[in-house]
């Protein structure tokens, strides 16, 4: 059976923050109907701030570009990993997630004392974790995780869209909008789609 542990907001109820380096942590991708989940962990620094970190979905794709550069720059360290399709379709979306999300965490060259997490669900982890609601809206490091995740998970979707440009991977990035569903009933599923999602469902069912 797998582990529960991540539908708990919190792994730790402490009255105070140890000093030390702190991670934040978000996703990009939960919702489309193909292609990765990407997670990314940034720890900051505080000696070099970054102006202008926000929520990703607030911001420019040209605004986005030039942060994910700066954050990669200045950061004290940052990680970004994936969770496959294949893995989306055998764990369920919300597993998948926490396990992009543990993996970006671990990937990290810096331990952290603390990780913040963008949402109300936590990844298993061996570090006193917080899930923050909105937290890539409060907290920086948790927006430059969100920028870290959509700029990468967008520049996967523009390669699908170089393969495969009868399904406009580029402007819908995957989700399901009314374009995309009709590629989908046009062309049928491909194997970059998540199969346990319904539409994908639905549409491999026309072709087979």
């Amino acid at each position: 059976m797998r582990s529960k542990r991540f539908l708990k907001a919190e792994q730790a109820s402490l009255v105070w923050d140890a000093p030390g380096l702190v991670a934040g942590v978000d996703e990009a991708g939960r919702g489309p109907l193909a292609g990765p989940v990407v997670a990314a962990a940034v720890i900051l620094d505080d000696l070099h701030p970054i102006k202008g970190l926000a929520d990703s979905k607030q911001l420019s794709a040209k605004r986005r570009d030039a942060l994910f550069d700066e954050i990669r720059a200045k950061a004290l360290c940052c990680s970004v990993a994936q969770a496959s399709v294949d893995e989306i379709d055998r764990l369920n979306i919300l597993h998948a997630t926490m396990l992009a999300m543990q993996r970006a965490v671990q990937g990290l060259r810096l331990r952290p004392v603390k990780v913040l997490v963008d949402g109300n669900r936590l990844p298993p982890l061996d570090v006193v974790a917080e899930a923050i609601v909105q937290g890539d809206a409060k907290v920086q490091a948790i927006s430059a995780a969100s920028i870290l995740a959509k700029v990468t998970r967008d520049r996967l979707l523009d390669e699908l869209h170089a393969q495969h440009p009868q399904y406009g991977f580029d402007r819908h990035k995957g989700y399901g909008t009314a374009q995309h569903l009709a590629a989908l009933r046009e062309h049928g599923p491909l194997p970059v789609h998540r199969r346990s999602f319904a539409p994908v469902a639905q549409a491999l069912e026309r072709v087979t």
